[in-house]
């Protein structure tokens, strides 16, 4: 159909609701002897856990620590373990400017394809120049959380399942309420939930948290640890 520029925008609307009025009625239609579904049927993609690889034996969880912090550089270190034989990844967490709190991989060492045994060489050379960090309790802190998204992944033929996923906000603050706090967004599968499982002390009034979810969509859901700047 060739739109006329003098035709009224209330009429272009109720041409396409009128359009998907026909399209609904003609798919009821053709679905008229369909039993109808059941109120878990329409909500699978919510509802149900899947598992989603064939593989014997999970995957190793991904497990997080801070190296110590560079007060030159006003960066955290922190080492992610993806257990063996992988090479584990390091970052580097801005403590203040414009990045602050953006945990950033140190991409050239992984560009020039270092094996682990150097890379691990590496971060032993480096964990010799970092102030240490100070283990706190983290019962001093809360974790809550909230789901920004929700969407489903499905699995490629020939299944018809469904996995979940979901855009998971992590909310770190004092129990007190006076003291350091700190939020990131996070992709999770299959289960919504976090746990804060540490903080260490970095000076200046800052902190850095380690905060566990469900974040690797292998098997029945891998654990995967992301990291909080608290200031």
């Amino acid at each position: 159909m060739t739109r006329n520029l003098e035709t009224p925008p209330s009429h272009l609307l109720a041409l396409a609701r009128s359009r998907r009025l026909q399209r609904a009625i003609a798919h009821a239609y053709l679905h008229r002897n369909d039993a109808m579904p059941t109120l878990r049927g329409t909500l699978e993609f919510v509802t149900d856990t899947l598992r989603v690889t064939d593989e014997v034996a999970p995957a190793s969880r991904h497990v997080m620590q801070v190296l110590g912090v560079a007060a030159d550089e006003r960066v955290a270190y922190v080492v992610e373990e993806l257990g063996e034989p992988h090479a584990p990844i390091v970052y580097r967490l801005y403590l203040d400017g414009a990045r602050a709190g953006c945990l950033v991989p140190i991409r050239a060492w992984y560009v020039r394809r270092y094996g682990a045994a150097e890379i691990r060489a590496r971060i032993a050379a480096i964990a010799a120049t970092l102030a240490p960090v100070a283990p706190a309790n983290p019962e001093a802190w809360m974790l809550s959380t909230r789901v920004v998204q929700h969407r489903a992944l499905r699995i490629a033929p020939p299944s018809r399942a469904c996995i979940r996923k979901f855009a998971l906000q992590l909310k770190v603050e004092p129990v007190g309420g006076d003291g350091a706090s700190g939020h990131a967004t996070v992709t999770a599968f299959l289960s919504p939930t976090a746990t804060l499982a540490e903080v260490w002390t970095i000076g200046d009034g800052q902190a850095v948290a380690r905060v566990t979810y469900t974040g690797i969509p292998s098997g029945v859901g891998v654990a995967k640890d992301t990291v909080l700047l608290l200031g």
